[in-house]
């Protein structure tokens, strides 16, 4: 068994036991491709997010995810995991088909309109993370979403991969102008991931 571990100095954020026979080449091979298709919608080069370092030593993550699945009768709305979006560049999502994931395509739009998310046999569902959302102010938005209880269980696996954390992120020049500047500052990977776990779990 291999132990994975993604610690910060003030928190152990998740240790996750993952079998040995789980590689995680093939996984990290599609979020590269993923990333040059992106790069390229960006009018960047393919190997754009090569180039900058934010592959160079890339934080890739598995999590082995389950969810009770009880619906508990109650005038309180319950979640099987709340409202959220990812944090870093992108999440491939693997599901035993299960329904419960739900995503909200505007995440300004009050009230919040979310829409079923039907797993396909042998696909991924990619999520867009937020620091993809800060490269490509706003072009690309990180995905809101959350998962319901149906009444029975759900499994998912679910691959984060995450620019190293020394890489800075920051508008790309394709995606801002005169008319439309830079929506957020620069921000090293690894601060922003600090900053987001802290106001999530010392909140």
């Amino acid at each position: 068994m291999n132990i994975f571990s993604l610690f910060f100095n003030f928190h152990i954020i998740s240790l996750l036991v993952v079998p040995s026979y789980i590689d995680l080449l093939p996984l990290r091979s599609v979020g590269r491709k993923l990333l040059g298709l992106i790069a390229l919608a960006l009018d960047l080069d393919e190997g754009f997010f090569e180039q900058i370092g934010a592959l160079n030593d890339p934080s890739a993550v598995v999590r082995l995810l389950r969810y009770p699945g009880e619906v508990i009768s109650s005038d309180v709305e319950s979640y099987g995991a709340s409202a959220h979006s990812d944090y870093g560049m992108v999440t491939l999502l693997s599901t035993d088909g299960v329904p419960g994931l739900q995503a909200c395509r505007d995440k300004s739009r009050r009230p919040r309109v979310w829409e079923d998310v039907a797993g396909i046999r042998g696909a991924f569902i990619v999520n867009i993370g937020d620091m993809m959302e800060r490269w490509s102010n706003g072009l690309f938005r990180s995905t809101l979403h959350r998962v319901m209880p149906v009444g029975k269980e759900r499994y998912s696996v679910v691959f984060f991969l995450d620019p190293n954390p020394d890489c800075n992120v920051e508008c790309l020049e394709s995606c801002c102008s005169e008319t439309c500047p830079p929506r957020f500052p620069p921000i090293l990977a690894g601060d922003y991931i600090k900053e987001r776990f802290r106001l999530t779990y010392d909140s």
